[in-house]
């Protein structure tokens, strides 16, 4: 009996040429076989997205924004609160603003164990990363080690991982310690989130050399925080530039 009678034909595969080499020709096989599901709405996803094109169209890409704290200001410029103020972060990166559909994946992977939502936020975070300057190590803000064995990972690491890789970077562990365990941010106002983020981090010397630029990586920015905690610690150990990398911005 030949192939194209056999009742379980095997999907034609289309190799594609890009780069990424054998992973990429992977990747393909297990779409052929394995087709992609849609994280919201549970459809048909598309080639190498678990996300319908529907789907895909109701991103809350975030608009032209301040460049120091991603909040949406005209043409992308510095807003006024940003230009009157110093702080430890030069650049921030935000992917979207906090609405639908991503403010209903995001707690998916941060409180529910979904990893495949972190393996898809990172995903789409690469689309806006591509032309971000590049640091010399990228850094997933840690959890205390008491919240972090209660839920098992780490949400900023799982988005860190990837985009670590797929932007052939360095992802350093060694630089960067919660050494105080705080209350929730969500459930506090934007002077509390400041009073609680105050000696959380200490920044490491490691075993390698301080690099001179990194990155932060995490999930929500609200007020900023925890990232500029984080970046004050890795400052006082040498690090000359601090940015930051979330994947939205709640505006």
């Amino acid at each position: 009996m030949s192939s194209t009678t056999h009742q379980h034909a095997i999907p034609e595969i289309a190799w594609p040429l890009r780069r990424g080499g054998w992973r990429s020709a992977v990747d393909a096989a297990i779409d052929a076989l394995y087709p992609r599901r849609c994280l919201v709405c549970d459809g048909a996803g598309q080639p190498g997205l678990d996300l319908c094109p529907l789907c895909e169209a109701e991103l809350p890409w975030l608009p032209p924004a301040c460049p120091r704290c991603a909040l949406p200001s005209m043409f992308g410029l510095p807003c006024e609160r940003c230009s009157g103020r110093s702080s430890p972060i030069q650049r921030t990166r935000a992917a979207f603003v906090y609405n639908a559909p991503i403010d209903r994946l995001l707690p998916r992977l941060k409180f529910h164990d979904d990893l495949c939502a972190g393996r898809l936020a990172s995903s789409l975070m690469l689309r806006v990363l591509q032309n971000a300057d590049r640091p010399d190590a990228v850094i997933a803000i840690p959890l205390h080690r008491k919240r972090l064995r209660k839920r098992g990972y780490n949400q900023a690491l799982e988005l860190a991982k990837p985009i670590a890789q797929a932007l052939d970077l360095p992802l350093r562990g060694d630089l960067l310690h919660r050494r105080e365990y705080t209350e929730a941010q969500s459930s506090l106002d934007k002077e509390a989130r400041a009073l609680n983020m105050q000696d959380v981090f200490v920044g490491l010397h490691g075993k390698r050399e301080v690099p001179r630029h990194v990155t932060l990586v995490d999930d929500v920015m609200t007020t900023g925080a925890t990232l500029e905690a984080a970046a004050i610690a890795l400052k006082a150990v040498g690090v000359q530039r601090v940015d930051a990398w979330v994947c939205a911005r709640v505006p």
